[in-house]
């Protein structure tokens, strides 16, 4: 590839994540319902993600949180991008929940029964420990 196309993928790929990410925080305050796939009935993690994805880039992405996590390219946490999924381990399993990265070590989720989709930061000590790694999507 030469360095004007991978200028012109990096540039698509950024537009692509913005918009992603606009359209996610639009999500912000929707109720969390456990196989949730829909704003107008509510999300879970994957669900949310799932439905992001499709709405903005057209991908239709495994439903659940695992099956994400098989996706894409592996990112370091130092490397992490807008766009990027992160997991987590929140149920005793690896990549049990996931969450679409926003920059500033920030993430967005829908988190559990009783919740609303909303930001967090990862640093916090729940999130820092149960971090398990990110995944860069193809867009």
């Amino acid at each position: 590839m030469t360095e004007s196309a991978t200028v012109a993928a990096t540039t698509g790929y950024v537009e692509q994540a913005r918009d992603i990410i606009f359209y996610a925080l639009s999500l912000v305050g929707i109720r969390y319902r456990w196989g949730g796939v829909s704003p107008h009935t509510g999300f879970d993690c994957s669900g949310l993600v799932s439905h992001v994805y499709r709405q903005i880039a057209g991908l239709v992405l495994p439903r659940d949180s695992y099956g994400m996590a098989r996706l894409g390219t592996p990112v370091a946490l130092e490397d992490l991008m807008p766009g990027d999924l992160v997991f987590f381990n929140t149920m005793r399993r690896p990549f049990s929940h996931v969450g679409i990265y926003l920059g500033d070590k920030r993430f967005l989720h829908a988190p559990a029964a009783g919740k609303s989709v909303h930001i967090v930061d990862m640093r916090e000590p729940y999130w820092a420990a149960r971090f398990d790694g990110a995944r860069r999507i193809e867009l």
